[in-house]
């Protein structure tokens, strides 16, 4: 994406009359359950271009210093156009703003790209969650041909 194009780009939290974004959110995390386990407790953000929305993020604050990105996704068509980064950028800023003082983001074991991402936007690897997925999701997750299994749990320090 040009820099022109992803200028356009409006990252805001989500009206409280507006429809939730279900399609997108589903595209991070395949569970409706565990994505309404979150849903009402966090705060969902989302990007906009061209009247359109691209991509979504949720905070979830976990303790007095940690919030958590507990689901972030940019549609198909915007894939690899700087939108994730933008998308991970607004969030370290609105946790900082929000007075946290450590972001926090899981993955799967098998979600190559987003481990790539995650660190080149400042996130450290922190814990692994072995079995996570297998023991909360009901059907077995492949992604890159490998079955996802376990949660790799990143965090990144936010300064002020």
């Amino acid at each position: 994406m040009n820099n022109h194009l992803l200028q356009q780009l409006s990252i805001h939290p989500l009206p409280p009359q507006a429809p939730v974004p279900f399609e997108l959110l589903l595209l991070a995390d395949p569970s409706r359950k565990m994505i309404n386990g979150y849903l009402d407790r966090g705060m969902l953000y989302v990007a906009t271009l061209q009247g359109e929305i691209t991509g979504e993020y949720l905070l979830l604050p976990e303790s007095q210093s940690t919030i958590a990105i507990k689901n972030i996704a940019v549609q198909p068509q915007w894939q690899g156009k700087g939108i994730g980064k933008s998308l991970l950028q607004h969030a370290s800023l609105e946790a900082a703003r929000l007075g946290y003082e450590y972001l926090q983001i899981g993955t799967g074991n098998s979600s190559v790209a987003q481990l790539y991402l995650y660190q080149r936007c400042g996130f450290d690897i922190k814990a692994i969650w072995r079995n996570y997925f297998t023991e909360h999701y009901p059907e077995a997750i492949y992604e890159n041909g490998i079955q996802c299994r376990h949660m790799i749990l990143l965090e990144k320090t936010l300064t002020a």
